[in-house]
């Protein structure tokens, strides 16, 4: 089936379309100069990632916002930054200032022209609430893991998407699922048979960042460094 024969694009948000690496390191090394710490941003992703995944293994139906106090707990004790309760809280309530990367907006509207958009993603209502609005609100559905009761790499978020497009008449074949990460999105779509499109934004860059490694890299039927590669590829194919 060509890239332009699908009638919906599913889309992880957050380190897809959201920069959530420049997010986190805003806030975090904000706190690390006011402790007169010197951390450097790869030191910081790393103890992000580490911490998200054992915080996904305790809680895995929690939406990520609600984690992000235990996982700066757990980044505050490996890296020595400030702890209190302001400090904690602030984590999760610096979503609204994360931005979005500088293709997204302009991609999105361009693939609005196409397909129909869905929201895919392991926040609550609220924090998409807000990435949406970063984003110029370019989705016609938002599923939420707030909504779901699960987190992605869990299949009942697809599933549950699934049902909802197929009030649509979209079927299983008539979706792509694009994404960045490989631990959260690509493997398990791609296990369940989903065509999948990698957006790699660390491509050319060391090691997964703020995202939980894999131990195998899964191939993905498409594969672009940004999201606007996807959207040339898609009037390519026009």
């Amino acid at each position: 089936m060509a890239l332009i024969d699908r009638k919906a694009i599913t889309f992880d948000v957050v380190g897809t379309l959201i920069d959530f690496e420049t997010g986190i390191l805003d806030y975090v090394q904000g706190k690390a100069r006011a402790a007169g710490l010197n951390l450097t941003d790869q030191a910081i992703l790393e103890a992000y990632a580490v911490a998200e995944d054992h915080q996904h293994e305790l809680t895995p139906r929690l939406p990520f916002p609600s984690m992000l106090a235990p996982m700066y707990r757990e980044m505050a004790e490996k890296l020595g930054l400030p702890a209190s309760t302001e400090d904690v809280d602030g984590f999760r309530l610096s979503i609204p200032r994360w931005p979005a990367f500088p293709d997204s907006i302009t991609a999105l509207k361009r693939l609005h022209q196409r397909f129909r958009l869905v929201a895919m993603t392991n926040s609550d209502d609220w924090a998409l609430s807000h990435f949406a609005r970063t984003l110029d609100q370019p989705f016609d559905h938002l599923v939420t893991a707030e909504m779901v009761g699960w987190n992605k790499p869990d299949p009942q978020v697809f599933a549950f998407v699934r049902g909802r497009l197929s009030m649509e008449d979209i079927g299983f074949d008539d979706i792509l699922h694009v994404a960045q990460s490989q631990y959260h999105d690509i493997a398990v779509a791609k296990r369940l048979g989903y065509h999948t499109c990698w957006i790699e934004r660390r491509k050319g860059k060391q090691g997964t960042g703020a995202t939980p490694a894999v131990d195998n890299v899964v191939i993905p039927d498409y594969h672009f460094g940004t999201l606007k590669e996807l959207a040339d590829a898609v009037d390519e194919g026009l």
